[in-house]
């Protein structure tokens, strides 16, 4: 009895100690799972979630909300991963509906076996990485990638040593929308050593520029890490060498898009584990290394963007084992292709585009053996060769690239026809053949590249029509076509089942457009160039459908009637609209209203619009109307309307009234111009405030008054057209602050004082000098001969005297023949631009020139009082074309010299004190087309040879001591040369007939003696002669004696 109640005090005591320590355990576990849970609320409670994103997370069951990860048998979380999974260059609408931003609060620091956290692609802008991140030291995956943090990273990340994966990747600044912009920065990267364990380091658009060069001897500490990417860190200077290559383990290297200065880093080429290398974008220079072939688990390499050369040639012969990716563009490549390049057996991906590659497209492909297709680049789906300098026709075997997606060989001057087999590859997705030589047609077949996207063939000499089975391409969102010799009809067919079509260029052919009125097209395209195209007389109806247009070219469209007031309703996100070159009729509308997030351009030119000028036009930037019938004034509060404005013409239009002075609100204004008006009064001093004008022209209108001083602070300007109206007064000393001015014309006013020497210091950059038909007075500074650009100098019909200067030798630009054509000093950039103008008198005409203008060479001192000889020095001006010194007091004598200038073409001394003779080396100037010496004091005969018998007596008349043709004096000596050419002629004539009569003489005496000698020297030669002589004789009275018998008997 005793033992039993021992027993049971025992088990009685077991039993408590049993369940006592049953109870603690469930109560430990349950106060953990009470605090993880207690943990997320708090967690969740600092986010915020406008989309409730996170509605799962209630209730006690926390391991199954959304995002978290527990242990299965403890409960204890593990894992939270809240990363939105729609990055922010996606659909906007996708992004934010997952966006979570907020607060990240610190009870997170309680999840003490938390080993991942992603939190990328979210919100929390402005906001620092917490701190307390550094205490997770659990942590093996950290990914804050996108997830708009800013400040400098927390050193004490350095805690994490079992840490695996660390991305901090900030996102890439944009320029439209700076909120998205991430401003992260490191300032030691020390503690980054620590990260024993680290395999993966992503920290892209970090700033990195406080590091230095320290960043390769401190990743080269981390012995396991096997992906490194540090684009966009703003690293600078050169990469440097580590003292002991670590990077055992290291597959990926990504640093683009950085500012080093450096050479290739060869140490990588010791890395033999290296799979991908990019270092493109930055300012690496020197060779590329031949070794960067030979290593052997190289898949991706990318050197585009920077200043690295080398021989395409040596770089492809090497073995270049498992290369898929091979991106070598923007760089110094040159050399021609070589044929040997068939073995890249993987290569999926080759850019060698905007090179120096040269000469022709290998015929054949060699290596190919290597490859057990057996055909040329098997894997190949990319190819670029575009802007390099290849040349001759396409190969055959660029159809044989059966897995070819992407061709892209546009800028480059290969010719001839595109090949047949191009048309058979069926994977194609993007064709790029534009600006080249090509020629030939587009055939039925090229509707069989069912995947085609992209088609752009433009700029190239392709002829015939557009075939109608363009229209099969279902696939097709670019076609491009401008720029050719096309021509035919177009048709609904042709647009059939291109329902995927957003942009479309046609412009630059012959194309006539003929569809049914009806007609809605399948597309709904964002760009349509339709120029030059027969599109006319109506206005197209069909483009009303056309819901999304951003740009639209319809200019020299053969276009005739009114625009139509439903244009003005799909027209409200328009770009860019050209309508220039018809002859669309009417009135514009009085407001026009578009979007102002773009920076619209409207071109309305060379039509017959009138009426009042609309200039009531929200969220325009460049606004062409000229060359119209627009009438009425400019409105007083033109600055109020178009506040964004950078380019406004209104030129060649019946405008009149004066020129407001809320002109200067247009503080945006590049380029005014308002010349050939009627605009009256005068030039209000207000522009000064459009501080960005590069061009005024307010050529040819009735304004007056002086030119007000004010214009000096437009330091910026670039072109001045102030010529022919009634503007008067000195020229403003202010202008010497005009450092930039290429252009000054103020040719035609009655501006008056002495030319300012200070044009030749101030205006250093002056291509164009033209102040004709003024009042200026007194001599020409010297200083003229610093302006070196300087190529046209026009100062004719003022009151100038004095002497040339014999400086004008200096001007250097005068001195070279000219063969570049930039005829535009300032240019849009999208289909129009200011064109430079200029009146030239020249031969004897006005002349003007606006392409052409930068090829003229020209200097006009005429109609002054200028005095002096004719200045020698001028001859050595080898460049020029036009001279003219007419209508002075210039005295001397024409020098020899004036041969040396080769390119002249119009030359005029007339109305001069010229003496002495016209020197014969002027027949060499075999451009000369215009000569007038007429009313000079030149003497003695004209050298009427080569160039100059092209010259009638016009240009010679007014010389009474001149004499020869073409003129109908006669020199002095003119009839004594005659009388002796007579004689001698006479003289040599009987002289001729004596020895003529001799001649024959001595013929017939040899023709009869030497044979009678002959023959009776030799004998026998006497006797056979004779006999020969009788037999014939003989032969003929025996046939006479035949012929008579014969007739005889016929008459019996």
């Amino acid at each position: 009895m005793e033992r039993i109640s021992i027993l049971g005090f025992i088990v009685a005591i077991l039993y408590f100690i049993t369940t006592e320590l049953a109870c603690n355990g469930y109560t430990h576990v349950g106060n953990n799972i009470q605090s993880e849970q207690e943990t997320l609320i708090d967690f969740k409670s600092g986010l915020k979630d406008p989309n409730n994103r996170l509605s799962s997370w209630k209730g006690s069951n926390y391991c199954y909300w959304q995002g978290i990860t527990c242990e299965k048998d403890t409960g204890i979380v593990i894992s939270i991963d809240l990363h939105n999974p729609y990055p922010r260059e996606n659909v906007y609408e996708n992004w934010s509906s997952m966006n979570l931003s907020g607060e990240i609060r610190p009870s997170l620091t309680k999840l003490k076996s938390l080993k991942y956290l992603d939190l990328s692609f979210n919100s929390f802008k402005g906001m620092p990485i917490p701190q307390f991140f550094g205490s997770l030291k659990n942590l093996l995956y950290l990914n804050l990638s996108g997830a708009e943090f800013s400040g400098t990273i927390p050193s004490n990340f350095g805690n994490l040593s079992n840490l695996r994966y660390l991305d901090l990747f900030s996102e890439y600044p944009s320029y439209d929308d700076f909120e998205y912009f991430n401003d992260l920065s490191i300032g030691n990267i020390e503690w980054m050593a620590s990260l024993v364990s680290l395999k993966y380091l992503g920290m892209d658009y970090v700033n990195l520029s406080s590091v230095g060069s320290e960043w390769v001897e401190v990743l080269n500490k981390l012995p396991i890490l096997t992906e490194l990417h540090l684009d966009g860190c703003s690293l600078s200077g050169s990469i440097p060498s580590p003292s002991f290559v670590n990077f055992t383990s290291l597959r990926v290297i990504s640093i683009n898009s950085n500012q080093f200065i450096s050479m290739f880093p060869e140490w990588l080429l010791n890395v033999s584990s290296l799979g991908s290398i990019d270092i493109s974008n930055n300012q690496l220079h020197g060779r590329i290394p031949l070794g960067l072939g030979e290593l052997p688990n190289l898949q991706h390499l990318d050197l585009s963007w920077n200043n690295l050369e080398g021989s395409i040639s040596q770089l492809l012969r090497k073995s270049w084992k498992k290369i898929e990716f091979l991106n070598l563009g923007g760089i110094k490549l040159h050399g021609p292709i070589p044929s040997f390049f068939g073995n890249f057996c993987n290569l999926k991906c080759l850019n060698l585009g905007e090179n120096y590659l040269n000469g022709s497209l290998p015929e054949i492909i060699k290596g190919i053996e290597t490859c057990s297709s057996k055909s040329p680049l098997p894997n190949l789906t990319e190819l670029y060769l575009y802007e390099n300098q290849l040349m001759g026709k396409l190969p055959n075997w660029l159809g044989e690239l059966k897995n070819l997606r992407s061709l892209g060989l546009s800028s480059n001057k290969l010719e001839g026809p595109i090949p047949a087999s191009l048309w058979t590859l069926q994977h194609l997705e993007f064709l790029f053949l534009g600006m080249n030589g090509l020629n030939g047609s587009l055939p039925d077949s090229i509707g069989q590249l069912s995947r085609l996207q992209q088609l752009d063939v433009s700029y190239n000499d392709l002829s015939g029509s557009l075939p109608d089975s363009i229209g099969q391409l279902s696939e097709l969102q670019v076609l491009d076509v401008g720029s050719n010799q096309l021509s035919g009809s177009i048709s609904e067919q042709h647009f059939w089942k291109l329902s995927t079509l957003e942009h479309l260029y046609m412009d630059s052919n012959s194309f006539r457009l003929n569809v049914s009125p009806n007609w809605v097209p399948p597309f709904q395209v964002n760009d349509l160039d339709m120029g030059s195209c027969h599109l006319g007389p109506s206005f197209p109806v069909w483009l009303q459908s056309q819901k999304n247009l951003q740009s639209l070219g319809f200019s020299n469209a053969s276009i005739s009637s009114r625009i139509p007031n439903w244009f003005w309703n799909i027209s409200f996100n328009l770009q860019y609209l050209s309508l220039s070159q018809n002859q669309l009729q009417g009135q514009l509308p009085n407001s026009l209203n578009f979007s102002s997030l773009f920076r619209s351009q409207f071109d309305f030119s060379s039509n017959l619009f009138e009426g009042p000028i609309p200039f009531s036009i929200k969220g325009v930037r460049f606004l062409d109307l000229s060359h119209n019938k627009f009438s009425g004034l400019i409105p007083s509060n033109i600055g109020e309307f178009l506040p964004s404005l950078y380019f406004l013409s209104i030129s060649s239009n019946r405008i009149t009234g004066t020129i407001p002075d809320s002109i200067g609100h247009l503080t945006s204004l590049e380029v005014i111009d308002f010349s050939r008006n009627n605009l009256t009064g005068s030039i209000p001093s207000t522009i000064n405030n459009c501080s960005a004008l590069l061009v005024l022209d307010l050529g040819n209108n009735n304004l007056s008054g002086m030119i007000p001083k004010s214009l000096g602070r437009l330091q910026l300007l670039q072109s001045l057209h102030l010529n022919n109206n009634k503007l008067s007064g000195e020229l403003p000393s202010s202008f010497q602050n005009l450092s930039s001015l290429e252009l000054l014309d103020l040719s035609y006013n009655e501006l008056s004082g002495k030319v300012p020497s200070w044009i030749g210091t101030a205006f250093i950059n002056l291509l164009i000098l033209n102040l004709r038909s003024n009042a200026f007075f007194g001599r020409l500074p010297d200083q003229l001969s610093n302006l070196s650009s300087l190529h046209v100098l026009d100062l004719a019909q003022n009151n100038l005297t004095g002497k040339i200067p014999v400086t004008l030798v200096e001007l250097k630009a005068m001195a070279q023949e000219r063969n570049m054509d930039m005829y535009s000093l300032y240019h849009s950039g999208i289909g129009s631009r200011y064109d430079e103008r200029l009146i030239v008198i020249t031969k004897g005409q006005s002349l003007e020139y606006t392409r052409t203008l930068s090829l003229v060479v020209s200097i006009d001192l005429s109609d002054n009082n200028l005095s002096g000889e004719f200045p020698e020095g001028i001859t050595k001006l080898s460049g020029l074309m036009f001279l003219n010194l007419s209508m002075n007091h210039i005295i001397g004598q024409i020098p020899g010299s004036i041969s040396m200038l080769r390119q002249l073409s119009s030359l005029d001394l007339s109305s001069n004190k010229l003496s002495g003779t016209i020197p014969s080396s002027m027949s060499s100037l075999t451009f000369l087309g215009y000569l007038n010496l007429s009313n000079n004091n030149f003497s003695g005969k004209i050298p009427f040879t080569g160039q100059m018998t092209t010259f009638t007596e016009l240009a010679f008349t007014g010389n009474p001591n001149l004499c020869g043709t073409p003129l109908v004096t006669k020199c002095q000596d003119e009839d004594l040369d005659k009388r002796q050419s007579v004689l001698e002629d006479k003289i040599d004539g009987g002289y001729i007939d004596q020895w003529f009569y001799l001649s024959i003489g001595l013929g017939f005496a040899v023709g009869i003696l030497v044979p009678y000698f002959v023959l009776a020297i030799r004998r026998s030669w006497c006797d056979a002669y004779f006999d020969f002589v009788d037999k014939i004789v003989k032969w003929l009275l025996f046939k006479r004696r035949v012929t008579y018998a014969k007739n005889h008997a016929r008459r019996q």
